[in-house]
């Protein structure tokens, strides 16, 4: 009984620490939405729900347990009574006979009074120890019951975002600037082509032009590694001080640029890790659809200083070096879906999804590295370059610090006197 006893103890702590893991769990995914890119609504109803769902079955091993307590300090108050039944006949053996058979009884007496006792005393360690889990138990049931009281009252509240998202919504970041939102920060847009509204974030600067931001580097955080569907519905984490980074996802990013009267500009902004900053933008930036593999377009690049790396570069292994890297026209490419123009897989060499062609002059997401530099050594298996690069900048063995892609519709870029086409810097955009 008393291995019975401790079995079901065994068992109770092990559920106990799966509703306590399941509340720590509960509360690292209201800041940890992954597989729910976007979602700012964290809740624990679902804590609630669980306990709810396991506390009677909890309650009903500690009713158990004590039953077994019972059980076990009864059979031990009998063996006692047996022991000392026994010390008595034993005493009454020794007086009543002195005969040699009757010693040898006496002698087998004792050995069966030490056994019990014994017994007796491994029980009743059994016995506190058991009392001492049950003790410890009911203690931390009182404060699952208090914190499953707690969580029952804040499911019953109103569910609010925890981090601040603007009111102003539109089709896009400009347009949302359009109609009066001057702080960058998190907005619900609904493009057009778009089944539903999404969260964005908006960098809106001083001249009200509104930028979409669908992709940015910052300090490694996340991990660019990532499958087909995970690059489709995007994935890291959005915030309203812009200090995380992530990918918005490709079909976002489709209806971002499709369908538009107004042709979209994709500026790439570009740090090093000596804290220079340089750009590049390319007119009529569109993305495809998922059956046609989020094929990358643009019409031209036209301008900055970063370069025109999309356009692929002569690294002089090949004659048709730069026909190999040009980025423009190319299908996006995961490790599990490969569309490159490669006999093996780009994005699985490299670690990251990518309009890949054979392989890149390009690569946003590529690996970060801390400090830039890195060799085909640090490149793991494969020894191909697949940090994040911009060739016509620094080279393909130098990793970037920080990088930002994001959409502005070409009617901004004149308003504030800038020049167009072919020049390397842009002046304000206006509407």
């Amino acid at each position: 009984m008393a291995t019975l006893a401790l079995q079901a103890t065994i068992g109770l702590l092990f559920l106990l620490a799966s509703v306590q893991a399941q509340i720590r769990g509960d509360n690292l995914a209201s800041c940890s939405q992954n597989d729910g890119f976007g979602k700012y609504c964290p809740t624990t109803c679902g804590v609630a729900d669980y306990m709810f769902r396991y506390l009677p079955g909890v309650t009903t091993d500690l009713m158990d347990m004590e039953r077994s307590l019972e059980i076990i300090a009864n059979m031990t108050t009998d063996t006692e009574e047996k022991v000392v039944y026994m010390k008595d006949s034993t005493t009454s053996a020794q007086k009543s006979s002195q005969s040699e058979t009757n010693f040898k009884r006496s002698a087998s007496m004792l050995d069966d009074v030490l056994r019990f006792e014994k017994t007796i005393f491994a029980q009743e360690q059994q016995i506190l120890e058991l009392q001492k889990v049950l003790t410890s138990n009911q203690r931390r049931m009182t404060e699952l019951d208090s914190m499953s009281a707690q969580l029952k009252q804040k499911c019953q509240e109103p569910c609010q975002d925890s981090v601040e998202i603007q009111p102003t919504t539109g089709t896009d970041c400009q347009d949302v600037a359009n109609k009066g939102a001057t702080t960058s920060g998190l907005y619900f847009v609904k493009p057009a082509a778009a089944p539903e509204q999404f969260l964005v974030y908006c960098e809106i600067d001083e001249f009200r032009r509104g930028f979409t931001v669908i992709q940015r580097r910052r300090d490694g955080s996340a991990d660019f590694n990532k499958n087909w569907i995970q690059y489709k519905n995007g994935f890291g984490y959005l915030s309203p001080d812009d200090s995380t980074e992530f990918w918005l996802g490709n079909e976002k990013i489709h209806w971002l640029t499709v369908g538009k009267s107004i042709p979209t500009v994709l500026r790439i902004d570009l740090v090093d890790w000596q804290g220079n900053k340089k750009h590049a933008d390319y007119n009529m930036f569109s993305l495809g659809p998922e059956i046609d593999m989020f094929r990358l377009t643009y019409g031209y690049y036209m301008g900055g200083e970063a370069g025109d790396a999309f356009s692929g570069f002569d690294f002089g292994d090949d004659p048709s070096d730069k026909s190999y890297t040009m980025h423009n026209g190319q299908q996006f490419s995961t490790f599990d879906k490969d569309n490159d123009k490669y006999d093996g897989n780009c994005a699985q060499q490299d670690g990251s999804g990518w309009w890949m062609n054979r392989c890149h002059a390009a690569h946003l997401n590529g690996k970060y590295y801390q400090g830039g530099t890195y060799t085909a050594k640090d490149a793991g298996e494969f020894g191909f370059d697949n940090g994040i690069i911009w060739v016509t900048w620094h080279n393909r063995w130098y990793s970037l610090k920080e990088t930002t892609m994001k959409l502005i519709p070409f009617t901004r870029l004149a308003a504030e006197g800038g020049q167009q086409g072919g020049m390397k810097e842009f002046g304000g955009l206006g509407v």
